[in-house]
């Protein structure tokens, strides 16, 4: 497509111009490129009935693309689109290992091809979503420790044969606007080790890898860290293995699903016999799009919330920013006692953890002694479709619902059990839908009450701990750090490899401050620890509240709101009366930059502003982009390469009488050096134009 420097094709989208509009093309552009965009896009938009674009050569660097006008019946061509896909740098791939099935397999296409296009699922809509609103939401983790010999390169081969076979290590997104799914031929997981001495401490490190944005534009939906032990017991080294992902990709069943594959990779040599995974993921979006699911209408019921004053601010915690993460643990004898506790019941430990649960929000809501009806958020699997092979597909399958239950001290616990047992039966039949995810910037009483998670699925150490063993391995899981989700705080549950019961609380520091999560986690370790030996049949839920201690149990704060900030932000005035207005855009899906370099290299005379691009602000933000066009002689909206779609989608929404249509220019990479002085470059010149004409 290019030279091979990052970000060295612009394109400039002139609706005036030529008889449907034209997109030109500053940088080198090869024609068998431009010609698999126009297969992409006939791919990515099946109904689209058009001529197609013509392309003219004007020179080496210069090409002008005469756009097709639509037939009556279709949407314009997607311009917007086209000129993403014309401006993204190819995509490297490894190098296949001699004599893998990459190496002697057929042929495939070269590497930096476009990759072929596939459906998301309802939850991938939502978390993409989410991930605009609130991308420190999105990371989760999952550690394990390695005991014995670990041969690194061997390891890397391993997780690049996970690769070849699993399509969702290889998928990223395009936006169409609307998101939509891209599989690459190739992929790179990336495997950093640290030697004993070269790295902080794994908190830190955890904590570090968490903070590190994904760039859902392309394939790499995992990161693995490898973190060699001290010298403190030489007789038992170990390394611990940190596995990051993302939520719009994958969940907590399926990295356990891939670091078993990883496992069995590495005793075959770094190898995997067979092809892709079938189905997959892209199967499993057809699947769900070809069936209603949608809820019934009780499953979005919350219960209600005394609404602040209007214009009240909502306190903030004085613990800083990001997500704090905070453990507490039962013994494996005290686990071990929950379980055959909770069996006599008919219910197992994670049912004993929403009673517990929707016991302490109920003491934290104020209205003992009568009843209350208490909320939160409960983590299905997502496993229970009705597709053969679910439980081995990789994918985003973990889905939020809304649980409501009524709470009255007089109620017998083994009654309160059951009720949650029961409700949450009936709540799988719409784990895969996105009905109970939380709505990015959406009602943050939506989120009331925090998210439950219980952790269960494949555990790589049982499938392959015999195999490991023979080569003097062990494996064991450490702990599983997630994220608040979309939620004021998350508490995930699961078992270690001693069988104890593990509580995780990650929190946003935004919202709730580590005391407040210290204490709730706290009082849910409690009950958990003592329940077993306390309650019997007739225990009521009033004799579980005594068990807690006299300090008070906080109130779970609501969930994140929409943040509240005007849509435009002026970044420099005009220089010339007759100057352009040049708004800039992020680019979806790609790690938030700003615009401060951009700013240091433009050198033309218009006026620089920013469109603040969130979820569930979209009236607002056209309203805002309208009111600027009105006001401007020439309005010119650019971006990185991949904010293509969403500029002509805006810029087809403001247009109207008295309106000329913006400009649309998209080009450089935003996660190059070189990308802003290349997007201020193609801005000047497309500001210029706008200026003369």
């Amino acid at each position: 497509m290019n030279d091979g420097r990052t970000g060295a094709v612009c394109a400039v989208i002139d609706p005036e111009r030529g008889t449907h509009g034209t997109l030109e093309v500053h940088g080198p552009l090869d024609p068998a490129r431009f010609h698999q965009a126009l297969h992409r896009i006939a791919e990515i938009r099946p109904g689209a009935r058009h001529p197609g674009p013509r392309l003219l050569r004007h020179g080496p660097d210069l090409h002008t693309v005469e756009l097709p006008g639509g037939d009556g019946t279709s949407a314009p061509y997607p311009a917007g689109l086209l000129a993403d896909l014309l401006t993204a740098a190819p995509e490297p791939g490894p190098r296949p290992r001699p004599g893998t099935a990459a190496a002697t397999g057929p042929a495939r296409r070269p590497c930096g091809t476009l990759p072929r296009t596939q459906p998301v699922t309802p939850v991938q809509q939502q978390r993409l979503a989410e991930a605009l609103a609130r991308p420190e939401h999105q990371a989760e983790q999952v550690v394990w420790r390695w005991y014995g010999p670990l041969d690194t390169a061997r390891f890397r081969a391993a997780w690049q044969a996970v690769g070849e076979r699993e399509s969702v290590l290889r998928t990223a997104f395009v936006w169409d606007p609307r998101p939509r799914a891209v599989v690459f031929d190739r992929g790179r997981t990336d495997v950093v080790h640290h030697t004993h001495g070269t790295a902080v401490r794994r908190a830190a490190l955890l904590a570090r890898e968490r903070a590190r944005a994904f760039d859902l534009r392309r394939p790499g939906a995992v990161r693995v860290v490898l973190l060699d032990s001290g010298p403190a017991d030489p007789a038992a080294p170990f390394t611990d293995v940190l596995v990051t992902y993302h939520r719009a990709l994958l969940d907590s069943w399926s990295i356990r699903l891939l670091m078993r594959e990883c496992c069995r990779a590495y005793l075959a040599d770094g190898v995997l016999p067979g092809g892709e995974r079938r189905p997959d993921l892209g199967d499993c979006a057809r699947w769900l799009r070809a069936r209603d699911l949608t809820p019934a209408g009780g499953l979005r019921h919350r219960p209600a919330r005394p609404k602040a004053p209007p214009g009240a601010p909502r306190p903030r915690p004085a613990g800083g920013s990001g997500t704090g993460v905070l453990r507490a643990a039962l013994s494996p004898q005290d686990s071990a006692h929950l379980a055959h506790w909770a069996a006599r019941w008919g219910v197992a430990e994670s049912s004993v953890l929403q009673a517990v649960w929707a016991t302490l929000l109920y003491r934290a809501s104020g209205a003992a002694p009568g009843p209350a009806t208490v909320g939160f958020g409960l983590d299905f699997p997502g496993r229970g479709l009705l597709l053969e092979g679910i439980e081995g597909v990789p994918g985003p399958f973990e889905n939020a619902l809304p649980v409501t239950v009524d709470v009255d001290p007089a109620l017998e616990l083994p009654a309160l059990l059951r009720e949650l047992r029961d409700r949450v039966l009936d709540m799988a039949a719409y784990e895969g839908t996105a009905a109970g995810e939380p709505a990015a910037g959406g009602d943050p009483g939506a989120r009331a009450g925090g998210l439950l998670a219980f952790d269960c699925g494949p555990r790589p150490e049982t499938a392959y701990g015999d195999e490991l063993a023979a080569h003097g391995i062990r494996l064991e899981e450490q702990e599983a750090a997630g994220s608040p989700a979309g939620y004021a705080l998350r508490l995930r549950v699961g078992h270690d490899a001693r069988r104890a019961l593990v509580l995780t609380c990650a929190y946003d520091r935004d919202l709730v401050d580590g005391g407040t999560a210290r204490t709730l986690l706290a009082h849910t370790a409690r009950l958990l620890r003592l329940l077993p030996g306390a309650a019997t049949a007739g225990t009521t839920v009033g004799d579980v509240l005594a068990l807690l201690p006299d300090a008070a149990t906080p109130r779970v704060p609501d969930g994140p709101a929409a943040r509240d900030a005007a849509p435009l932000l002026p970044l420099r005035g005009a220089s010339a009366p007759t100057a352009a207005t040049v708004c800039l855009l992020d680019v979806p899906g790609a790690p938030r930059t700003g615009h401060r370099e951009l700013l240091r290299h433009y050198r033309g005379p218009e006026a620089l502003t920013a469109l603040r691009v969130t979820t569930g602000g979209e009236t607002a933000q056209t309203g805002a982009l309208a009111a600027l066009a009105r006001s401007c002689d020439r309005l010119v909206l650019g971006g990185y390469s991949g904010a293509g779609a969403l500029a002509c989608a805006l810029a087809h929404q403001v247009t109207g009488p008295g309106v000329r249509p913006p400009l649309v220019v998209v080009g450089g990479a935003c996660d190059d050096p070189d990308g802003p002085r290349t997007l201020a470059s193609a801005l000047q010149r497309a500001g210029a134009s706008a200026a003369r004409h």
